[in-house]
Order: structure tokens, then C-alpha cells, then sequence
């Protein structure tokens, strides 16, 4: 008004000019035109209609078949397909077959507010779904939601969606459809006819604007198709693994406590940080058993790996072969050798402690009265009997003593 009043001084005063801009705000319908750039957006959605599948026993309806339908925005080249649901695992395979279809990927795909790709719709930052956001990522496409509640978002599909219906579901609307697959391949026969059928104001077909106009701008297929994953949290243990499906796999140690996303194919287990792969394994399905990598653990847990069995053995050999005997007793009486590995080393620390002669002289004492734990040796060593003379006990020597009655006493009770 200010602006208007300077060019008009005798014109309409402040109230009455904002009476009639008012007015006239009203009487305007404003929609903005969309320009679709080549390649650059599919849109997304499910027809309004379903199509029943009938259960070829009974008669009965099984279940309705919903219709998924992607169209690139340049060309109105559509895809459609049925499928049992709307659920995520149908949402993510028919996204891949539809790309298939096109034989390449727009820059954006712009689905409606359906939960299984929009987890929490929102105007201006919507929560996708990690699965639909993982499999936009492996086709190097970004995914923008159409707004909520706002159809003209998605006008492309929108208007596929109605004149599919039209043409293709209409025309089966008398049909009866035991299967998927059946109904699946009714649709496959169609969609050429509905994709070359000219355009009322373009004189063209979707097929010719599509072979003209987006294939060349789509981005090629990656090298190999999608595999569909699930999603959970997981929090890493203390142990630095974390748990699907009861088995272990571990991270890296300096995530422990840390709340991550898991992404589980039937063949991979990925870990993400922050949305940054950290862990990849491949999947296990036996249960209580850890998958770990080195590079996963601390320094002092790496060192420890790195000690096999045969390895203490042969280090043990250098102070001398009593030593090496020892060591070869505790790791044999143990169930599995790993559980000697301490009492190995405690014992082999010794020679740092009493020089490794003294330990040779103490563990030959061990193994002749055969005390083959680390706190024997230790305490031979600590009461210095590893000085002192020492006469092993003979094997098998008999004691004569009045008290002692023998084996032959027992067997002469016996005849009595």
C-alpha cells in the first residue's frame, strides 16, 4: 500500500485497499508448473484399486493384490506390478525391479508417505526407513518425500495411477486371478500397450518420450542388484560384540556401550555408526559362537591371539626341556589349551624374575613330584628348593614295614 500509495496519492486509503487485495487474493488459484529435467525423478505410489486373488480350492477371495506403479517424471514411462502387500520387503523388491524395468536410475525417487519407506512423515524432515534409505544408497540415488497431504507433490504418478486404472484394470476387471504371478503377467502383456499409446497433447508416446528424453539421462545399474536387508539396534557389549540372532560379532572396541544400526542380508551383517559402516561380517547362524576380528581389538587382546599352543611350547624349549615340559603337561590336563595359557605365562615370567636357570632347576623339581601348576613352580622358587639337592622319588619302590600288610594279605583272606 505504501509502494501504491506513492505512485497514487489521491487512491484507495489503507483499509479499503487491503479489503480489495484481499479480494482478489482469494479469486487466484496459484499451482506452480513442475519442469521435469530428464532422468532426474521416478514417482512412487500404489493404485487406490486392488485386484482380489482367488484361492483356486475354495473360491474364495485369498487376499487383494495391491498395485505398485513408478513413473519417470520427463517421459510418464510407468512401471506396474502386483504384489501380496504393501509391506517393506514388497515396497523394496518392487523399487528393484522397477529401476530393471527402466534400465537405469533417476537422481531422485519421490514416493508417497507410506511407512514403509517414510518411518515419520514430516514437512520439512522426514525419517525414511534404513532399509529404503540403504537400498536408495546402493543405487546412488536420494530419496525426497512428497509432502504431506499434498497430492500435487506427486502429479506424475498421481495421474499414471488414474489412467492406469483406467486402461489396464478396467480392461481386467472381468478376469478372475489365482496368483501373483498370474495376475503379474496379465499386467506385462498391457504395459507395452498403455507405455506406446500416444499422449492426447504431445502426439508422442511415453515409449518414444522415454527413449528420447530420460534413458539417456538415467544412471546405469550397479553391477549387482540390491539384497534386501532387515534393520535393528544393537548395543555393544563390553566385550565389543554385539548380538543378532544369537550369534556375536564383533566391533570396533572403542564403540563398547555405543547404540548402533545393524543391516542383516541371509549372507552379511553390516554395523553402522552415525551412518558409517564400521563392522562388516559375514552372517552365522550358529548359535552362541563369536565372529571376531582382529583389527577389532584392543592392542593387548591382539598380542594374546597371537599365542598358539605349539608357539608357548617352543618358547618354553629355550630355557630348557624340564620347562618345556612343564608347559607341555599344563596345557594337555587343561579341556581345551587356551585355558594353560596364563599359568604359561606366569610360569615363563619367572625367568625374568629368578634368571631362567634357576626356572629350569624348579621345574624339574615340579615334574618329578609332578606339580604342574604356575604356584608350584613359584613357590619352589620363592623357598629356594630349587638350590638345594634333590633326589627324585623312585618309580615303584617297594617299603617293607611290620605295619604294611601287602597285596598278597588281601588275597590270602580271600581263599580263607
Amino acid at each position: 500500500w505504501y509502494e501504491y500509495k506513492q505512485n497514487n496519492p489521491d487512491g484507495y486509503q489503507y483499509s479499503y485497499f487491503c479489503e480489495l487485495y484481499q479480494k482478489w487474493r482469494k479469486s487466484l488459484s496459484i499451482s506452480m508448473r513442475q519442469e521435469h529435467l530428464a532422468g532426474e525423478k521416478a514417482f512412487i505410489d500404489y493404485a487406490g484399486q486392488t485386484v482380489p486373488i482367488f484361492n483356486p480350492d475354495t473360491g474364495k477371495v485369498d487376499f487383494e493384490a495391491q498395485i505398485f506403479i513408478a513413473t519417470l517424471g520427463a517421459s510418464n514411462y510407468t512401471y506396474a506390478e502386483a504384489t501380496a502387500s504393501q509391506k517393506l520387503p514388497d515396497w523394496i523388491k518392487s523399487h528393484i525391479r522397477a529401476l530393471e524395468f527402466f534400465g537405469g536410475v533417476p537422481q531422485i525417487l519421490v514416493p508417497d508417505n507410506l511407512k514403509s519407506g517414510v518411518t515419520h512423515p514430516c514437512l520439512y524432515e522426514p525419517d525414511l526407513n534404513p532399509t529404503y534409505l540403504d537400498m536408495a544408497n546402493h543405487y546412488g540415488t536420494a530419496v525426497i518425500p512428497a509432502r504431506p497431504r499434498k497430492p500435487k507433490d506427486k502429479a506424475k504418478v498421481e495421474s499414471a495411477v488414474l489412467i492406469f486404472e483406467r486402461w489396464i484394470l478396467a480392461a481386467l476387471r472381468n478376469h478372475r486371478f489365482y496368483s501373483l504371478a498370474e495376475l503379474n503377467q496379465a499386467i506385462a502383456l498391457k504395459l507395452p500397450m498403455f507405455n506406446q499409446r500416444p499422449l492426447q497433447k504431445m502426439k508422442v508416446s511415453r515409449q518414444h518420450l522415454f527413449e528420447t528424453v530420460d534413458k539417456p539421462a538415467l544412471a546405469q545399474l550397479p553391477a549387482y542388484r540390491y539384497e534386501y536387508a532387515q534393520w535393528k539396534k544393537a548395543t555393544v557389549n563390553i566385550d565389543y560384540h554385539i548380538e543378532v540372532d544369537r550369534h556375536y560379532y564383533s566391533v570396533p572396541h572403542q564403540l563398547r556401550g555405543k547404540k548402533l544400526d545393524v543391516s542383516m542380508t541371509a549372507t552379511t551383517i553390516a554395523v553402522f555408526h552415525k551412518s558409517r559402516r564400521v563392522a562388516s561380517h559375514k552372517r552365522s547362524y550358529r548359535k552362541y559362537r563369536h565372529t571376531t576380528l582382529p583389527e577389532h581389538m584392543p592392542k593387548a587382546h591382539q598380542k594374546h591371539l597371537k599365542w598358539t599352543p605349539s608357539r608357548i611350547v617352543n618358547w618354553a624349549g629355550k630355557t630348557g626341556p624340564c620347562t618345556q615340559q612343564l608347559i607341555t603337561e599344563i596345557l594337555q590336563r587343561r579341556p581345551h589349551p587356551e585355558q594353560g595359557f596364563r599359568s604359561c605365562l606366569g610360569v615363563m615370567r619367572l625367568g625374568k624374575r629368578y634368571t631362567p636357570r634357576r626356572l629350569e632347576k624348579a621345574c624339574e623339581r615340579a615334574v618329578a613330584i609332578g606339580a604342574y601348576t604356575f604356584k608350584n613352580v613359584e613357590s619352589i622358587l620363592k623357598n629356594g628348593l630349587d638350590r638345594q639337592n634333590f633326589l627324585p622319588p623312585a618309580k615303584n619302590r617297594s617299603v617293607v614295614h611290620p605295619n604294611i600288610r601287602g597285596s598278597q594279605y588281601y588275597h590270602q583272606k580271600e581263599e580263607h
